[in-house]
């Protein structure tokens, strides 16, 4: 009688020890990319798109892009001094926090910010992102929606009604006031009426020089540079 196939067993062993191997694999990679490159740049992303992120590494193929697995990256470029791969380089892993990528370049720093400050576009804005004003949709005929649209947009809460076989909303009705964090609703219903919310943006926090081993915090912002003295705050009492 052949063997059935659910009784067919599956070591555990051989899926941690792949894991392991694909963590080991990233850091030897981003290893050999800090040995490569001039520049290393911590990047952190508002609004993150993978179709958006996808267009930034296409045209800039002659750079490297390594974005999530922040824990994996910190242990490749050094925890703290002891660890670090190269001199100064811990100081990257302090910004690998949240929604942060790590770049690989050859290109100056100048052209790196030219660039990523540049780089914004609109999309529309998802489930518990903040509204950025306020939107009240106006009574009457929405002719841009077939008439088999209306069960849709009634369920989402839209005051809505077949009218002649013309979908028409039957009173001015408030989306979203600025600010609200948006529910799941609100944004779809945004997205409904074309209306774009939310902003793609890269933002550099940080650089590190592999010729001179110098490392440079570039964000603007004062909670990233609190963030940073806290840190150092912390080192110096381990020591």
């Amino acid at each position: 009688m052949p063997k059935s196939k659910r009784d067919k067993k599956v070591s555990l062993t051989k899926t941690v020890k792949k894991g392991l191997e694909a963590k080991q694999n990233l850091i030897e990679e981003l290893r050999k990319c800090v040995d490569t490159y001039r520049y290393v740049f911590i990047f952190s992303v508002e609004n993150m798109r993978n179709s958006k992120l996808k267009d930034i590494r296409a045209a800039w193929k002659h750079s490297r892009f390594f974005f999530g697995k922040n824990k994996v990256m910190m242990i490749a470029l050094g925890k703290g001094p002891t660890d670090e791969y190269k001199d100064n380089l811990h100081k990257m892993s302090r910004f690998l926090r949240g929604e942060v990528g790590v770049l690989f370049t050859n290109k100056t720093k100048e052209e790196v910010q030219e660039y990523f400050n540049s780089f914004k576009e609109t999309d529309y804005a998802r489930s518990g992102n903040m509204a950025q004003m306020a939107v009240t949709l106006d009574e009457g005929p929405l002719e841009q929606f077939t008439h088999s649209m209306e069960p849709q947009l009634r369920q989402l809460g839209l005051p809505t009604a077949l009218k002649k076989g013309v979908v028409t909303l039957l009173k001015d009705y408030e989306v979203c006031k600025e600010g609200d964090t948006l529910t799941p609703e609100q944004a779809r219903i945004l997205k409904l009426f074309g209306i774009e919310m939310a902003e793609f943006k890269m933002s550099i926090k940080c650089m590190w020089n592999s010729e001179s081993g110098e490392f440079e915090i570039l964000a603007d912002d004062k909670e990233d540079n609190q963030e940073q003295m806290n840190d150092e705050d912390e080192d110096s009492e381990d020591d």
